[in-house]
């Protein structure tokens, strides 16, 4: 079960593209978008990030910012960046610790294989760092546009 609405978003830290950092502290006074997807550059995960990319302008004029976050490295999350031109930071999740912070890492199955992976969840998280929704198992299409009609009637 994904972290509960009206909750305070864990406090975590990560790296990121571009030799940065970024920790949930860093959410405190600005809206943020963080949205968690399991692999670089696969047909689902590629959709979503483009999405994002091409809403950004849409995005910002509403003061929000965007965060990736995924089990890939540093490097991986480069290369992705640079193919897709992405305009956001993705966060390196080596060791899952933020994942599972959030409550995405969770047992999946495909073609009858259990596995560990992300659940593809997104969370807003508002100005005072708690969580103001959450949407879980995400399914890509119309989810950027459903973020940025939820963001105006929170507020943002």
């Amino acid at each position: 079960m994904a972290l509960a609405e009206g909750t305070k978003a864990p406090m975590v830290s990560g790296a990121t593209n571009g030799n940065g950092t970024f920790s949930t502290k860093e959410c405190k006074g600005a809206w943020t978008v963080l949205y968690f997807y399991p692999k670089d550059a696969t047909s689902g995960c590629t959709a979503e990030a483009c999405d994002f990319r091409d809403s950004m302008k849409r995005l910002t004029k509403l003061g929000v910012r965007v965060v990736g976050v995924s089990p890939d490295s540093v490097a991986s999350h480069e290369k992705f960046i640079t193919k897709f031109d992405l305009n956001f930071p993705l966060v390196s999740d080596e060791d899952h610790a933020i994942c599972e912070a959030f409550d995405t890492w969770k047992e999946k199955s495909m073609y009858g294989r259990k596995y560990m992976g992300v659940e593809r969840t997104t969370y807003i998280i508002n100005p005072k760092g708690v969580i103001a929704k959450t949407y879980e198992k995400v399914k890509v299409p119309g989810h950027v546009d459903a973020i940025i009609s939820d963001l105006a009637e929170l507020g943002a």
